[in-house]
Parts: C-alpha cells; sequence; structure tokens
C-alpha cells in the first residue's frame, strides 16, 4: 500500500531525488505529416513555460495534462531526468492551444532552462506538496522575477502522497515562499497526475490566468530565437522557437544572426498543423531552405532581412536579486543569457565600484561574442564560478557606445529608458 506523508514529518524532508521530466513532442506515426496539414492561420499565440525543482513532476503533469509523450533523449531516459527542453501545447476551454516549454529542474541544467522561458506569456509553477520550497524552486522564482513574469499558476503536486495536515502545512509554505514576488497572488491548485485529480481546475486556472495577458506587440520586425535545429527526412532543416515582435509567411526570405546567412521559408508550423502565417507570441517550426543544420545552433536569431544587427556593447538598468551570495564587483566576467543566447561578458558598473545583493544601478555589458537583441528585451546574469545567478535587467541601449562611470553617462541612459517618445528624441541627441 503507498504510504502518505503526515503534517509531523514536515521539518525532516527527504532529499530531493532525480527524475525524467519532459522534453519534446510526441513523434508523429508518419515524417511527412509534419508539415502536411490544412494551412491556417495562427490564432493561438500564447505560451507557458513550466519552473520548478528536479523530481516535483513537471513531466508527469504535463503529459496528464497534454497526452504527448514527454521521452525524446536517450540520455535523459538512461539517466531519469530531463537534461533540455521540452516542448508540448495544450487546448484550453475556449478551443485556443496553448504552447508549453517544459523546463529541466536540475541545477546542472540551469543554462536550458533560461533558454526556455523568456519570451512567455505565463510560467506553471510547479512545487511537490511532499518535499514542499526546495532550492530550484526558490532561484528558478528569481529568474521568472529578473524576466518580468508576472503572471502564473502554482500546480502542488503529488497530492495523493499527502495527507490533509501536511498539505495544508506544504502550502503555507509556498504561499510564505511567493510573498514579495511577482507570483504572490498566483492561483494555488493541488493535483495529483497520477490520481488525475486537480487537472481540470488547473486548466481553467491557467485559461484565467492567460486571458489576462496583453496581446503581443507587432512591430513589423519578427525575431525567433532558436532553441532547437535539426533536418527532417523529406523537407530537411528545421528550427524552433516562440515568435516575437512580428509575423512570419512562408516564402518570406530570412536573415539569421548572428552569422548574416540568408534563406528562405519553405513552411511553418505550430502545433503540428501547417500555418501561411505565423504570428507574434506563437511556438513555430520554420522549415527552411538555403541553409543546413550544421550551420545553425540554439541562440542564433531568425529575423527579416535588415531589421536587425547584432551587438557587442549593451547598457542596461541590472537589477541583483536579493540572493545572490556576494556583489557583483566592476568589470567581473559574467554570464549573460538573452532569448536562447548565451555568451561571456565583462560587466562595467556605470555608478561605482560594486553592486550588492538587492541593489539596482547602471551598467554596461562588453559581449565576448555579438548578441542580437534589441531594446526592452530581458536578460539573466550569473557567475560563472561557482554558478550563481546574480540578476538581471531589461536592454536600455544598444548603441554600441563605451560610456565611463561618470554622471553625465548616467544621466543620458536615464532619458533613453524614459517612456515618453520625446523624452527618447531628446536622449538621442545626448552625447556620453
Amino acid at each position: 500500500m503507498r504510504s502518505t506523508r503526515s503534517g509531523s514529518e514536515l521539518t525532516s524532508r527527504r532529499a530531493p531525488r532525480l527524475v525524467r521530466l519532459c522534453f519534446a513532442v510526441r513523434r508523429s506515426r508518419s515524417t511527412a505529416s509534419r508539415f502536411a496539414v490544412t494551412p491556417s492561420s495562427d490564432t493561438s499565440a500564447r505560451v507557458i513555460a513550466t519552473a520548478g525543482h528536479v523530481d516535483h513532476g513537471k513531466s508527469t503533469l504535463i503529459t496528464a495534462l497534454t497526452g504527448i509523450d514527454p521521452d525524446r533523449l536517450r540520455e535523459e531516459r538512461e539517466r531519469g531526468m530531463t537534461i533540455d527542453l521540452g516542448f508540448a501545447w495544450l487546448t484550453l476551454g475556449g478551443g485556443g492551444a496553448v504552447g508549453i516549454v517544459d523546463v529541466p529542474g536540475h541545477q546542472d541544467f540551469i543554462r536550458n532552462m533560461l533558454a526556455g522561458v523568456g519570451p512567455v506569456d505565463a510560467v506553471l509553477l510547479v512545487v511537490a506538496l511532499d518535499e514542499g520550497v526546495m532550492p530550484q524552486t526558490r532561484e528558478h522564482l528569481a529568474i521568472l522575477g529578473v524576466l518580468g513574469v508576472d503572471r502564473g499558476v502554482v500546480a502542488l503536486t503529488k497530492r495523493d502522497l499527502v495527507d490533509d495536515e501536511w498539505a495544508s502545512l506544504a502550502r503555507a509554505d509556498v504561499s510564505a515562499t511567493l510573498q514579495g514576488t511577482r507570483l504572490a497572488s498566483a492561483p494555488m491548485i493541488e493535483v495529483s497526475a497520477t490520481a488525475k485529480t486537480g487537472l481540470v481546475e488547473l486548466v481553467d486556472a491557467l485559461d484565467r490566468v492567460l486571458a489576462t495577458a496583453p496581446a503581443r506587440r507587432d512591430l513589423g520586425r519578427p525575431r525567433l530565437g532558436i532553441d532547437r535545429a535539426f533536418t527532417l527526412t523529406g523537407f530537411g532543416t528545421v528550427v524552433t522557437g516562440t515568435l516575437v515582435d512580428g509575423s512570419f509567411a512562408t516564402g518570406d526570405e530570412i536573415e539569421i544572426l548572428p552569422t548574416g546567412r540568408r534563406a528562405r521559408i519553405r513552411g511553418i508550423q505550430t502545433h503540428k498543423r501547417s500555418l501561411d502565417v505565423a504570428s507574434p507570441g506563437s511556438r513555430v517550426a520554420l522549415n527552411l531552405t538555403g541553409v543546413e543544420k550544421d550551420e545553425l545552433e540554439r541562440g542564433m536569431v531568425v529575423v527579416r532581412p535588415g531589421t536587425l544587427a547584432p551587438v557587442s556593447v549593451v547598457s542596461a538598468r541590472v537589477e541583483v536579486v536579493g540572493s545572490a551570495s556576494e556583489a557583483i564587483a566592476h568589470d567581473e566576467a559574467v554570464k549573460v543569457h538573452a532569448g536562447t543566447a548565451e555568451v561571456m561578458a565583462r560587466i562595467s558598473l556605470l555608478e561605482g565600484a560594486t553592486l550588492e545583493p538587492g541593489a539596482t544601478g547602471w551598467a554596461q555589458l562588453r559581449l565576448a561574442e555579438p548578441l542580437a537583441v534589441a531594446v526592452g528585451d530581458r536578460f539573466v546574469i550569473r557567475r560563472p564560478s561557482p554558478p550563481e545567478t546574480l540578476g538581471g535587467g531589461a536592454v536600455a541601449d544598444i548603441s554600441g557606445e563605451r560610456m565611463r562611470r561618470r554622471r553625465e553617462a548616467v544621466a543620458v541612459l536615464e532619458r533613453r529608458s524614459a517612456p515618453t517618445p520625446a523624452s527618447r528624441l531628446l536622449a538621442a541627441l545626448d552625447v556620453p
């Protein structure tokens, strides 16, 4: 008989175990059928990502919600844990489909988690009731805060493994942890993926939260950060990612940054449906002609030619998370995660020699490799050794001007990040 946890055991939580989490979209029986579906337009441009500690049941929950087989990589099956991003989709009550990016929960694969949680409409934070809040729960919450993810639902999993007293105590633990975060008011739903309880309530909560998300902006400058690139027999090169800032159509010429390689869109698909046009906010697979899979990698960006240029210097107001073990130092080497990309950089602080935990300040990031980013893009900064999430911010300036630590430079950046067009116009005339 399966045992359950009692409330008196809460103070002696077991150590986290590793589990296989969701990675991939279920393989279809026919390879050709993946792009051979009746064309249509994309009207379901919503994406959510999972978050949470390893072994808290993210993949089991996604499988229960979607019916999509999570198994993909042999190494993941052999090791019993998720290593890379997983993808699925769910049909909501209103009939629309929402894309799901499932992320690894183990700290060793945080770089892959960061590649999946950027341009999402909401997060599904998973916390197992038998363990409660764990280290990666907290780190994922900090990352979500830095990235500005302020909508979500908390799934309290493994309800069938605990009694009512334990569940109440664990729920209070989660609620206390969420206070002061962007998810403080997120609904919490108790579920059991194995017993199939709470799933309807969870889908309803996701539907309500996504209904409050603003429409994705269409600036006429589509961008897709590549999170997967592969070859599909009979079709050729395919890349996947979340589309932002504009639409792509079949036949469009595209440019791949930072290399500048040109190609053309042969086909578009989302949730196994072929499309003529993909809208901003969609999880998209692009079948490309004129480029080989070996020329592509995660972190590259697909754009309309001439609409974006890679940069090597980025200015931003950086926030250091309160949980950082120590301050960020001027000229420190850091890892920058922006979209699906990851590059090393030197951080030049413009307002002092250090930036303490919980503080914010203007800085420039001198990138070791060019990045295709736009003003407003969110990013995360991590310390490479020992690995630790330090903070992040939003890109304020990509002019490439190197600024010294002086008051005038900060004033210029303040104006350039101002919300009004008039302020930004005046700032454009400034020379730091």
